[in-house]
């Protein structure tokens, strides 16, 4: 049997919090756990994202190692990116969190990839490109210095394709596919595959 995934479910409500492990308790690759920490999913479930939700995910990635799943009814415009860059790898909405698609999530947060709705992703999209072409007077070229491979796996990665199928597209193994993202990941500071999509498409290399 493959190894299980802890995964503590975080939320202020006990009737969202117990919906969620209700969900998840079926599953026998999700581990349950009472508290979060390093390599633990954090699933945080709240209907709104207020600033005590969105310090509560920064305090788990950055201070705690959790890796983020966030199940929200909506997060407006000017909270995407915060969430986005504070580490929080993947995004399920309250009315699709079905069982299959909280563990879906989950899978996809333990991995280290990516795992947005595609209106989100959409959104995301128009977002950051709103913002490079804001700046784009400013003196100067891009500053994050992405090689052109690095370019084409996170083109791959913002369109929803996973480790193998990238390596699929692009004639690489999973292993040189996996080593692009942890050593631009790395280079640059990045927590996750959708920090480092937002950060080339904040940067205009998407």
């Amino acid at each position: 049997m493959p190894e299980r995934i802890p995964v503590a479910v975080l939320a202020s409500d006990p009737i969202l919090r117990e919906g969620a492990i209700g969900q998840l308790r079926r599953y026998p690759e999700i581990d349950l756990r009472e508290e979060s920490g390093p390599g633990t999913v954090a699933l945080l479930v709240g209907d709104v994202l207020d600033e005590t939700a969105l310090t509560r995910l920064r305090r788990l990635v950055r201070s705690e190692g959790a890796r983020a799943v966030l199940v929200v009814g909506s997060l407006r415009e000017s909270e995407l990116l915060d969430v986005i860059e504070c580490g929080v790898g993947a995004i399920v909405w309250r009315h699709e969190a079905t069982s299959t698609r909280l563990v879906q999530a989950v899978l996809a947060a333990a991995r280290g990839d990516g795992d947005l709705p595609a209106d989100l992703l959409g959104r995301l999209i128009n977002q950051v490109g709103t913002l490079h072409r804001s700046a784009a007077g400013r003196p100067g070229g891009p500053s994050s210095g992405l090689t052109p491979r690095e370019v084409d796996v996170l083109r791959l990665v913002a369109e929803g394709l996973d480790t193998g199928e990238i390596a699929g597209k692009l004639s690489y193994s999973e292993r040189t596919v996996k080593n692009v993202i942890h050593g631009l990941t790395t280079r640059l500071h990045l927590r996750n595959r959708a920090h480092a999509v937002a950060h080339a498409l904040r940067e205009g290399y998407i």
